[in-house]
């Protein structure tokens, strides 16, 4: 006898409500699900193809405890939080379908849910309220500014009648010549092929123009980020993706990762850690830590939850390129574990480049000591204070 179709609607294993469709979350990670939470506290994530499971779990977890890996990592099943799923889950539909099957298409989705005990969940929410008291107070002192008035403000939207600007890989390589940010943001709200159009411009054997093409792509980015931060997120992954095979020249792009992680790290901070998977090759080293030091420029707590204390021995290296720019990182985040290393480097005049704005700018290390050590300082005077 032919089994016969029941949908219901989602619900949660723990308090029976129906839960609402899962959405992207508002901040962007390398294993993306899509997330929800129920009225009951627990937080779930959505996995429509049914084989990522695994990661789903993870993702879901940390998702509870506010995106921090470390917190996470510490808890204990049962003891600290409980977890559940719902299997044949449609995503189109928002429907569990007994059947696995609507119109002959296969259904083998799952919803995963976490929820934290009520205390465990109290001492997460009081971690993040601290890193966040954090966040801001390591921002304003160094960029000088208050972190939430140097966001972008959202895009306008553009009239649904008007007639769209075609994408083309001449118009892109214009504007970008031109450095007509406007306009490229315009494209990509057109047409999304403009962020690929725009990362293939980084394959180019002059040095200057890739950096100035990072630096573009980090500005456009940050304003695209405003209303669909998707297609960013997107190409973050191609990026990672490109860095990561050995077949491939990854021309740009951690100086790109570098620029636009940076200018939205409230939306991209969380793709920071990964960077230092690529500390390992020396011929990316520079480019790791110059990214690290673009984003420690905006958010310094982003590097600290990192393992950064693996960078204080290149402040021997031979290059003077590696120990400038681990120079700049330790005096961005405060790093008063080295203060005594840097005054080593006190008399180390000799010169570097560094790209600021799609620009060189030339430093001396001892003039880059001198800035870190001021930052160090005026970090240990606010401490006391």
């Amino acid at each position: 006898m032919k089994k016969q179709k029941i949908t219901t609607a989602p619900w949660c294993p723990f308090c029976g409500q129906k839960v609402a469709r899962a959405t992207d979350a508002i901040e962007r990670r390398m294993q993306e699900f899509q997330v929800g939470r129920c009225e009951c506290g627990a937080v779930y994530s959505c996995d429509p193809t049914g084989h990522n499971v695994g990661s789903a779990m993870v993702e879901t977890l940390v998702f509870a405890c506010n995106d921090n890996w470390d917190f996470a990592w510490d808890l204990m099943p049962e003891d600290d939080y409980l977890t559940g799923r719902i299997e044949d889950y449609d995503d189109v539909t928002h429907q569990v379908i007994n059947t696995r099957n609507i119109d002959g298409r296969p259904v083998r989705g799952v919803l995963y849910f976490v929820r934290l005990h009520t205390e465990i969940a109290e001492i997460a929410k009081r971690v993040k309220i601290k890193q966040d008291a954090l966040a801001r107070e390591s921002v304003e002192p160094v960029a000088g500014v208050d972190e939430s008035v140097s966001l972008p403000a959202p895009e306008s939207r553009l009239n649904p009648e008007r007639v769209k600007i075609k994408a083309t890989r001449k118009g892109v390589k214009e504007a970008r010549d031109k450095r007509d940010i406007d306009l490229l943001v315009t494209l990509c709200f057109d047409n999304k092929k403009t962020l690929r159009l725009l990362q293939r411009l980084l394959y180019d054997v002059n040095e200057a123009r890739r950096w100035e093409t990072a630096w573009i792509i980090g500005q456009v980015c940050s304003r695209v980020a405003t209303r669909e931060p998707g297609q960013v997120s997107e190409m973050i992954h191609r990026l990672f993706e490109v860095t990561s095979d050995s077949a491939a020249a990854p021309w740009g792009m951690l100086e790109t990762l570098g620029e636009v992680i940076a200018e939205r790290p409230d939306i991209f901070g969380a793709f920071t850690r990964h960077l230092l998977n690529y500390m390992g090759d020396e011929s990316t080293q520079v480019q790791v830590v110059w990214a690290l030091s673009r984003v420690a420029e905006k958010r310094p707590d982003l590097i600290r939850a990192t393992p950064f204390f693996n960078l204080f021995h290149f402040l021997k290296h031979p290059k003077p390129e590696m120990r400038g720019l681990v120079v700049q990182l330790l005096g961005r985040i405060r790093a008063t574990e080295v203060s005594m290393q840097l005054l080593e480097l006190s008399d180390d005049n000799e010169t570097l480049i560094i790209w600021e704005a799609g620009k060189p700018v030339e430093y001396t290390v001892s003039q880059l000591v001198q800035v870190a050590l001021g930052q160090i300082n005026e970090g240990d005077t606010k401490n006391d204070k």
